[in-house]
């Protein structure tokens, strides 16, 4: 038997792949690779390039694999583009995530992991946001989200899988060893943006919003390392294989950062004082999102290894030195 990650070339889904390899466990990685990268998915893994709206194939690699388990990664990410192309991000994330899960219903598969995202809960009134606030999403990208966060739930009632779904705050660093990190080069993550201006590889850094009512203006985030969410993916299988319910989990540290403050830490880690310039806001971006994390420590006994946004500049720059070398060769 071996676990399916879908989306498993991509920037989180590589990382899961990583330590679901370094524990022994046997990966299928299945990817479009519209984002993802084939050198990204280690040897150690079984590597099938098609698209998880493919049910045939979908079907064909749970059967041929004894699939029972489901970390599904595979999704558009970006609000602002999720605000101008609001079909293309339903179709990708909801749709094909519904066609996925009718094809899990019908290989037998036991437990799904979800990858959902703090985008579901909008502009909450409270902060830290806590998992049983009223979700309000405001852009397509959120919605899209929550539509199959919904379907997840009514499907596993109704077919006795199990299943979490962990609601990621903002991702950012590389792995610690080096072997994987944010690698499209026009991603729009802050951390890689302003890793990228860093290095020359841009000619600055954009600011956009400056009158959110945050103590700067900024909007605030909270950074979560991406190898102590690919850790929480690890306890959250570990709790559907035990017996234990079905879950929603916030996946953050409780600590939120301003934007300018990310640039000064970028600035200071990296000894680069690049140019920044200011606008105005984009579309669909919260002025603040900042988990309430305890739920996830209680019930999944989750303990994070890498809070220090310094430590989470440091890897990620140290991986954007490595994608200079990569593309150069």
């Amino acid at each position: 038997m071996a676990i399916l990650v879908s989306g498993g070339a991509g920037y989180i889904g590589s990382h899961m792949v990583l330590e679901l390899l370094d524990r022994g466990e046997k990966v299928v990685v299945l990817d479009n690779l519209s984002t993802g990268f084939w050198w990204a998915v280690p040897p150690e893994a079984i590597f099938v390039q098609g698209d998880i709206g493919d049910q045939a194939l979908l079907e064909s690699v749970i059967a041929e694999h004894g699939i029972v388990e489901i970390a599904h990664f595979a999704a558009k990410i970006v609000v602002p583009e999720s605000v101008t192309d609001p079909l293309g991000y339903y179709h990708n994330n909801t749709v094909k995530t519904r066609n996925l899960l009718e094809s899990a219903v019908r290989g037998g598969v036991k437990h799904v992991i979800f990858s959902s995202t703090a985008a579901v809960y909008g502009e909450p009134p409270v902060s830290p946001v806590p998992e049983e606030i009223a979700l309000n999403p405001i852009n397509p990208y959120g919605r899209s989200k929550l539509m199959s966060e919904w379907m997840l739930g009514d499907v596993a009632r109704a077919h006795g899988f199990t299943y979490v779904a962990l609601r990621y705050f903002n991702v950012a660093g590389a792995d610690p060893k080096g072997r994987s990190g944010q690698s499209s080069p026009n991603a729009t993550h802050l951390i890689k943006v302003a890793g990228q201006a860093a290095l020359g590889q841009r000619d600055g850094l954009t600011v956009f919003g400056t009158d959110y009512a945050t103590p700067d203006g900024t909007c605030v985030r909270d950074y979560i390392h991406v190898t102590d969410l690919a850790r929480a993916h690890l306890a959250a299988l570990d709790h559907l294989r035990s017996g234990g319910e079905s879950l929603t989990l916030n996946c953050g540290y409780g600590r939120g950062y301003s934007v300018n403050e990310v640039v000064a830490v970028v600035k200071q880690v990296s000894g680069v004082d690049f140019p920044v310039t200011y606008a105005g806001r984009r579309a669909g971006d919260p002025a603040s999102l900042i988990a309430r994390a305890d739920r996830i420590r209680d019930e999944l006994g989750w303990r994070p290894e890498h809070d220090d946004l310094e430590e989470i500049v440091m890897q990620a720059l140290a991986w954007e030195e490595k994608l200079k070398t990569r593309n150069a060769t």
